[in-house]
């Protein structure tokens, strides 16, 4: 089985054994061809971006304009804060130097000198692995000015690692822009789009850590190999970062396309104790939810997991068994997205907190039908009206798990619960009527 972001090879992040299996030979190639020529194999390969929107990585270096007199920058986006992921700090930690040596590449082929690791504040472990191995990269001349005499060209550039501060939002593309230069995490309006203004104002492009380490391969073996693995419109390998109730939770790397139900039951050992699977998240907290009952034959790439109903994202599968209460895991989510809404837009900022409340009613045997088709209104309401995804991923969660699940979520509502009577003055807000009453 092809391992291409995680070869099994032991000691792999040390430097001298990245050497001895053709370490930065795929650089010295890219370096023989034009800038152009590279953005071309990569776009002709299929490689679609890993950290959530599945969009082709060579199309957004072309994106890049070819002369300005401005200076170009590469973000690399290793925030990774989607619940359920945990894939980007393997490589970190297993595969440092081919990051490394994709974002030589990557930025020879979009004409960028500089290029950030944006790395999750939380990460402090793999932070100061990954510096290490930026310092090593340094001092055997693979970055900086010495790249001019390592390589025999005229081409350097400079990576360095950006801690975060623990911010969801951050992991959002321009947010992290705003971060880097040491603004607040707020997301930007698009347009302009980061190629033709992002950090301080200058063309950038921003990809995953995962999307970056798979380039020299690409440039490696050719775009012809590479787009014959896995799915025919998602090609490559993907992490897969499957938690849950699991027997054997971890990091893979398959093909893409790979059935969901083969991941699950030979990859990850199967549910523990042989019960059924009630729900599976199949791409972070953040993507729609398929039923247990749904999942057979479903295959984990773009394309195939738009038709079912859900997406790609980042590839964090989460599996919950039968017995798994899905109010609380919905009630969970729901915090999660209420404490990381940046408050810049008003249907997430005051959205979230309303779905969350409305759960919590639910959950302290206070709630009714009308609460549920509630959530589901809130929810319609933030999608589609925000300046970034993050209403998308507060929204989608509440809808589809609610709207896949009713019969469950009717259970935990009552149909004979008492309600304040709406506008009453206020000294008369402690009574209350049977809402029986009420739809008199």
């Amino acid at each position: 089985m092809e391992r291409i972001v995680l070869p099994q090879i032991e000691n792999f992040n040390q430097m001298e054994v990245y050497l001895a299996n053709g370490g930065f030979e795929s650089a010295k190639k890219a370096f023989s061809k034009t800038p152009d020529e590279i953005i071309d194999e990569v776009k002709k390969s299929g490689l679609r971006g890993r950290g959530g929107a599945a969009f082709s990585a060579g199309l957004k270096w072309s994106f890049m304009p070819k002369t300005t007199d401005k200076p170009k920058y590469l973000c690399i986006n290793g925030d990774e804060s989607e619940p359920g992921s945990f894939k980007d700090r393997q490589i970190l930690e297993d595969n440092p130097f081919q990051l490394i040596e994709g974002a030589i590449i990557t930025c020879y082929a979009i004409g960028a000198k500089v290029a950030y690791l944006y790395i999750r504040g939380e990460y402090h472990k793999w932070i100061k692995m990954m510096q290490k191995s930026v310092d090593e990269a340094y001092s055997r001349g693979f970055l900086g000015e010495k790249m001019k005499e390592a390589f025999g060209i005229d081409f350097s550039c400079d990576l360095f690692i950006h801690k975060g501060a623990g911010a969801y939002i951050c992991g959002e593309e321009s947010s992290l822009m705003n971060s880097i230069e040491g603004l607040r995490g707020y997301p930007r309006v698009k347009p302009p789009f980061p190629a033709q203004r992002g950090l301080w104002g200058c063309p950038t492009t921003i990809n995953n850590v995962e999307t970056i380490t798979n380039v020299p391969a690409i440039i490696k073996n050719g775009w012809e190999w590479f787009s014959k693995i896995g799915a025919l419109k998602h090609p490559g390998t993907i992490l897969f970062g499957i938690s849950g109730h699991v027997n054997k939770p971890g990091v893979y790397e398959l093909p893409s396309g790979v059935l969901l139900t083969e991941l699950i039951y030979n990859v990850a050992g199967g549910v523990p104790n042989n019960k059924k699977i009630k729900c599976v998240i199949p791409g972070g907290s953040s993507m729609p939810p398929l039923r247990g009952d749904q999942i057979e034959g479903v295959r984990m790439d773009a394309e195939s997991l738009k038709e079912a109903g859900s997406a790609i994202g980042t590839g964090g599968v989460t599996v919950m068994d039968e017995d798994t209460n899905l109010l609380k895991v919905l009630i969970r989510i729901a915090h999660f997205y209420h404490h990381e809404s940046c408050g810049q837009c008003t249907p997430c900022r005051e959205g979230t907190g309303w779905m969350e409340k409305t759960l919590h009613r639910i959950d302290e045997g206070h709630g009714t039908s009308q609460d549920l088709d509630l959530l589901i209104s809130i929810a319609n309401n933030i999608e589609g009206n925000t300046i970034c995804a993050l209403g998308e991923a507060a929204a989608w969660p509440v809808k589809f798990m609610i709207t896949r699940f009713r019969d469950e979520f009717e259970k935990y509502v009552e149909k004979n619960v008492s309600l304040p009577v709406p506008n009453k003055v206020h000294s008369m807000r402690g009574t209350a009527v049977p809402l029986a009453d009420l739809q008199k």
